[in-house]
């Protein structure tokens, strides 16, 4: 098929690599402008934009697509077919309706639970069993467009979204493969109104940890915001990011230091794994607790 491919950042790359290997036409990639990065706070392109100009491939990085003549550009193309992963801007209706067999996005959850955002963190945040890949004809609507295919998985006990969004990834790069193999005899589902929920941009007024929560909610929020933003608690006036961790077996007042890095919460305890501090690379427990003295409870 004749393919534009939408997508900016490291989760997309993937995809139109398996794009790309399955003999798909590219006529363009779309992803968001160079922004800000680094010390220098230099542009730098996004990861799909180096990825494809290393493909050989013409990129578009249009601020926005709801004016005609971006419009009549994507139209232009005469593609079969638009693959969206994670762009980052709303498709107006003219845009939908250009290629002739619509727009495919892939979205990484069970749809409709997480529609939005950040699906990925919301789930281990939740404590969902499972999440997955959906291949969804998209519409005017946040993520409500009707399913092809989808695809589950199980969320490890201790995988953080780091971790989950590297295998979705791959997940979905296969799958929307199928999909396009697949077109003609997939049958478009409906999403239920039952089950919907939203996964919220993550906020970093999110990231710092209560201790007198759950053992278990704790830890989620340890794994779910691993590694941006980075959960983090307080000790002596330095923020500690706790990068990961996992329940353990304690009891005492929330906040408690039981033993290295093992924290007592309302319930249970959570037993740091991994954790940053500032202007450091992450470390085990026993690097920090090198150079840093925990007091004997946390705030």
């Amino acid at each position: 098929m004749r393919v534009i491919f939408m997508g900016t950042p490291e989760f997309s790359v993937p995809v139109l690599e398996a794009l790309v290997a399955a003999g798909h036409e590219i006529a363009a990639v779309y992803c968001q402008p160079s922004r800000p990065a680094g010390r220098g706070k230099k542009d730098r392109p996004s990861p799909v934009q180096q990825k494809a100009e290393a493909l050989g491939l013409e990129v578009r990085t249009p601020v926005s697509l709801k004016t005609p003549e971006s419009q009549e550009d994507f139209a232009a193309l005469g593609a079969d077919i638009a693959v969206v992963v994670a762009y980052g801007l709303i498709l107006p209706q003219a845009i939908l309706d250009a290629p002739s067999k619509g727009c495919l996005n892939i979205h990484a959850s069970l749809l409709p639970r997480w529609r939005g955002a950040a699906p990925i963190h919301r789930a281990i945040m939740a404590g969902d069993p499972e999440t997955g890949i959906c291949i969804m004809q998209m519409d005017a609507g946040l993520d409500t467009g009707a399913v092809l295919l989808r695809e589950a998985t199980a969320i490890g006990a201790e995988e953080t979204t780091a971790q989950l969004h590297d295998r979705l990834c791959d997940m979905g790069a296969k799958l929307v493969v199928t999909a396009l193999e697949e077109l003609p005899q997939l049958e478009a589902l409906t999403q239920s109104d039952i089950g919907v929920t939203y996964a919220a941009k993550i906020d970093k007024s999110e990231a710092r940890i209560d201790w007198s929560q759950s053992a278990e909610a704790v830890d989620r929020k340890i794994r779910g915001l691993s590694p941006f933003p980075g959960a983090w608690c307080d000790v002596d006036g330095e923020r500690l990011k706790l990068l990961a961790s996992r329940t353990a077996v304690g009891m005492a007042p929330a906040g408690t230091v039981l033993d290295g890095m093992t924290i007592a919460c309302a319930t249970g305890a959570v037993e740091i794994l991994l954790a940053q501090r500032q202007g450091k690379k992450p470390m085990s427990p026993a690097d920090i607790l090198r150079g840093l003295t925990l007091p004997e409870v946390l705030i």
